[in-house]
């Protein structure tokens, strides 16, 4: 019983958590991009430069490939969303940007940097205009969302990544 309390409450707050962020307003959305680019930018000014090529284990990405699918995941959920080529074209910041510190941190904050200019020249109208994706009608705005949750997914990730490196994660960064 008390495991069947804890999945409901669980999926509680992960649909509450789904909904809330499609009720922001454009400018809280702006400001919420804004502050995930600058944590994010803590995460890979913390890693030192020869972490970029660390692998927790050798089955999954290094923490510049998990970066660099951060930023590739922005653009194209975004792209979808605006039904609009994806910037990169058909390449892959993953598989073409140099796995340095210089090179991925640039690469990042480009990434965050388009979505924020694109969501700023977004009107309230074209927001809720729907898009398909993966077979669902999805607004706009609802699609900026998925990039958001793709991004701190991702970001989420590379915590063990600094850990196991030896260093201290940087501090949570709600507001």
């Amino acid at each position: 019983m008390k495991r069947l309390s804890l999945l409901f409450t669980l999926l509680v707050i992960a649909f509450a958590g789904s909904s809330v962020y499609a009720q922001f307003t454009q400018p809280q959305m702006v400001a919420e991009w804004q502050r995930a680019k600058a944590y994010t930018k803590q995460y890979l000014d913390a890693m030192p430069e020869d972490g970029y090529a660390f692998k927790p284990t050798p089955e999954i990405r290094s923490f510049a490939q998990q970066m660099l699918h951060l930023a590739d995941g922005s653009y194209l959920l975004v792209s979808i969303g605006l039904g609009k080529p994806n910037p990169l074209g058909k390449e892959s910041a993953e598989k073409t940007v140099a796995q340095t510190k210089d090179a991925v941190t640039k690469a990042v904050m480009d990434s965050y940097d388009w979505v924020i200019t694109t969501l700023q020249g977004m009107t309230p109208a074209q927001m809720q205009e729907t898009v398909k994706f993966a077979n669902q009608d999805i607004t706009r705005s609802g699609m900026f969302g998925k990039a958001f949750e793709h991004q701190t997914h991702h970001r989420g990730q590379t915590t063990i990544y600094l850990r196991l490196k030896g260093v201290t994660p940087p501090a949570e960064k709600l507001f």
